[in-house]
C-alpha cells in the first residue's frame, strides 16, 4: 500500500484484489484501461498483475 494516505495504492502489487473498489480504480488507471476491460481481463486470466498485463497486450 502507498505510504501516502491521500494516494492509496494496492495492498499487493502482484495481485488485483477484485473485492476492493479502490484497487479496481487504481489498476484501471495504472493500466490505462476501462474498468470493464480490466474486469474481462481478470476474468480471463485471474488476478495476477503480470497475467493481466499480458492479456491486455501491455507486455511482450
Amino acid at each position: 500500500m502507498s505510504d501516502n494516505p491521500l494516494e492509496p495504492g494496492p495492498q499487493d502489487y502482484d495481485r488485483i484484489n477484485v473485492n476492493v473498489e479502490s484497487e479496481i480504480e487504481y489498476w484501471s488507471k495504472e493500466l490505462g484501461v476501462s474498468r470493464d476491460r480490466l474486469a474481462r481481463a481478470i476474468e480471463a486470466v485471474g488476478e495476477k498483475v503480470g497475467d493481466v498485463r499480458r492479456q491486455l497486450g501491455l507486455t511482450a
